[in-house]
């Protein structure tokens, strides 16, 4: 049988590839969910392979290469679904904005609460995700000032400072999640990179504090009060990071499966709660169900879409050809470099997947770089990662691409800086 990489098939493939991705990138400007086009077009990719094997009288290869794609998928997809869970059941019990309340009514100068949300931000991320990291402190920061000068640092800080915060973690990425559960650097041994991380913020954000105003905003006094319940559902959260883990490290059960039991415990939180005489009225009722249910479940197919249409490319032989060229022409390092700064434009998401099936031959140490790389590299623009598109619908008149743009030399500082840490302290590890 022709070679799929050169026949109609594989152009078609490629071509339908990049369309689907273009309109992902114009999101914004289309209206048109992410996940609409991946889903199709990784759909319609099978389709159009099984179809050219059955004309050239091919076996079902495509078929057995698919439901090996779907259980990658179901692990990933409920470990997520879960994570997003906890984070909406902490905004309902007003977790979040009583956070929020509090470093507004302490007072704090514009140059303190840029440090303080930066900080916030990066530990923050490593048990949450990004994107609702950066969307929290975004609106404290917001909150407080309409200052120009201050709000675009430290929009660049939070977002610099979430990606960071979420590359040392499993639970802080999804491509750190893809990272963790493809078995190729353990749970611990994601702390390797914590310097380099903390160095990818603290450089832009040492190089930013020198631009910021002086004095302190004047914001609203505002009082928020958690919800009952709140605390053991931070416990809880806390307690499913756990489980997962020890599922993982020490049962060697899949980890979405700590997860699920904590999800598990959750509902029976709400079910407590629901019962107890403290929930009179109907916006106090803590319904779990509702919680699933306000899951991004744009971000969930989009996955979904993606990991089904690079499993095509990769089918096809595109991905072995790249590896090839990319991983056998620069060396480890050098492309792993690279996928960091190609991340600043394409998601990081289909780019470490790609990574992952192409598996190349690489040690713990460059495992941890591209890990490092493809988790900080988004930072350079704004549209980069999930953290930054997210950031930019909080204040649009202040905050845009260009405006990132003006500080993408004190981002790349940082993400050099990273790389030379990681060189220092982790080369040959």
């Amino acid at each position: 049988m022709q070679e799929l990489t050169h026949s109609w098939v594989g152009f078609v493939s490629l071509f339908a590839f990049v369309l689907a991705y273009a309109l992902v990138i114009f999101e914004e400007k289309l209206h048109l969910r992410k996940s609409k086009p991946v889903i199709l077009i990784g759909c319609l990719l099978w389709a159009l392979i099984a179809f050219y094997e059955a004309m050239h009288g091919g076996g079902h290869g495509a078929g057995g290469h698919v439901k090996e794609l779907l259980e990658e998928i179901a692990e990933l997809f409920f470990f997520i679904l879960v994570a997003m869970t906890y984070i909406n059941s902490l905004q309902e019990r007003l977790v979040f904005e009583s956070l929020k309340s509090w470093l507004i009514k302490k007072g704090f100068s514009y140059r303190t609460l840029f440090w303080i949300t930066g900080v916030i931000t990066f530990f923050l991320s490593a048990v949450a995700d990004n994107l609702t990291s950066a969307l929290l402190m975004a609106t404290v920061v917001s909150a407080v000032s309409s200052n120009r000068s201050y709000i675009v640092p430290s929009f660049v800080n939070i977002i610099v400072a979430a990606n960071a915060g979420g590359a040392w973690s499993p639970f802080g990425d999804i491509t750190t999640l893809m990272v963790w559960t493809a078995h190729k650097v353990d749970t611990l041994q994601f702390l390797y990179i914590f310097v380099p991380s903390i160095v990818n913020w603290f450089v832009p954000a040492l190089i930013m504090f020198f631009f910021l105003p002086k004095g302190k905003p004047e914001g609203a006094l505002l009082s928020v009060q958690m919800k009952p319940g709140a605390r053991r559902t931070i416990f809880l959260g806390f307690f499913t990071i756990a489980t997962a883990v020890s599922f993982h490290q020490f049962l060697h059960l899949p980890p979405f499966l700590g997860m699920m039991t904590g999800l598990g415990f959750l509902m029976f939180l709400g079910w407590h709660l629901k019962r107890s005489n403290g929930h009179k009225t109907t916006e106090d009722q803590f319904n779990i169900f509702r919680k699933i249910e306000r899951a991004e479940f744009d971000t969930l197919l989009f996955f979904f879409g993606i990991i089904i249409a690079v499993g095509a490319l990769q089918y096809i032989g595109y991905l072995a050809l790249l590896s090839t060229e990319l991983y056998g022409g620069l060396g480890n390092t050098t492309a792993n470099v690279a996928i960091g700064v190609i991340s600043a434009v394409i998601d990081n998401i289909p780019v470490m997947f790609a990574v992952l099936q192409m598996d190349p031959n690489m040690g713990l140490d460059q495992w941890l770089l591209i890990t490092l790389t493809a988790g900080t590299g988004g930072s350079l623009l704004s549209i980069g990662s999930a953290a930054g598109v997210a950031v930019m619908g909080v204040r649009r008149d202040l905050y845009t691409f260009a405006a990132h743009l003006k500080w993408t030399f004190a981002v790349a500082l940082g993400y050099i800086a990273s790389i030379a840490v990681w060189w220092l302290l982790l080369r040959g590890l």
